[in-house]
C-alpha cells in the first residue's frame, strides 16, 4: 500500500491542492499528517481520504482542527501516535525535538517513525527503524528547495519524496 506522508501545510492551500491532485492520479488515498496544519480549513482538502493526523507546535487551535477532522471523518491522534499498516508498527510525532525522534527510533518498538518540523525530508536507518521525514509541504521557508511530501510504499518499505 501507498501513503502519502505530508508535514508543515501550515495554510498553504496552493500546495496541498497540488499534492491531492498528486494523490488521485496516483490513486493513493491513506495520507498521514505530521502537523502544523495552522488553520482548520486547510484540513476540508482531505475529505474523502483516509487521513491520520497528529499535531504540530503551529496548531494552536487545537479544538477547531479537532472539529474538522470529525466533519470529514479523519483521526486525529493528539502530539504523538501509533498505527499499524500492513504489520508495520508507525510512529506518528511531529519533530519537533530531534532527540524525541531519534529515540523512538532507536527504543526498536517501531519499524518506521515518521517526523517533520525541520522543513527537511529525511531518509535515514537507526538500528531495524526507518526514520523518515517528507520536508514541508509549503513554500515559504524553502526559498533554496522545492515543497515536498513523501510516499511510503508498506511492502518495500521505500519512501520516495516528491517535490510539488
Amino acid at each position: 500500500m501507498n501513503i502519502a506522508v505530508i508535514s508543515d501545510s501550515h495554510d498553504d492551500e496552493c500546495n496541498i491542492k497540488k499534492i491531492i491532485k498528486i494523490l488521485k492520479n496516483e490513486k493513493i488515498t491513506r495520507v498521514f499528517h505530521l502537523g502544523d496544519y495552522v488553520a482548520p480549513p486547510l484540513i476540508k482538502h482531505f475529505e474523502g481520504f483516509e487521513i491520520t493526523g497528529i499535531f504540530g507546535n503551529n496548531d494552536g487551535y487545537k479544538y477547531g482542527i479537532l472539529q474538522v477532522f470529525k466533519e470529514i471523518e479523519g483521526k486525529i491522534l493528539g502530539d504523538f501516535g501509533v498505527v499499524e499498516v500492513d504489520n508495520l508498527n508507525i510512529a506518528l510525532y511531529h519533530g519537533e525535538y530531534r532527540e524525541i525522534s531519534e529515540s523512538l527510533a532507536i527504543s526498536g518498538k517501531y519499524d518506521v517513525v515518521f517526523c517533520g518540523h525541520f522543513h527537511k525530508s529525511e531518509i535515514t536507518k537507526l538500528g531495524n527503524t526507518l526514520l523518515l521525514s517528507p520536508g514541508s509541504s509549503h513554500s515559504y521557508y524553502t526559498k533554496d528547495t522545492s515543497p515536498t511530501f513523501g510516499i511510503f510504499n508498506t511492502e518495500s518499505k521505500k519512501f520516495e519524496i516528491v517535490s510539488i
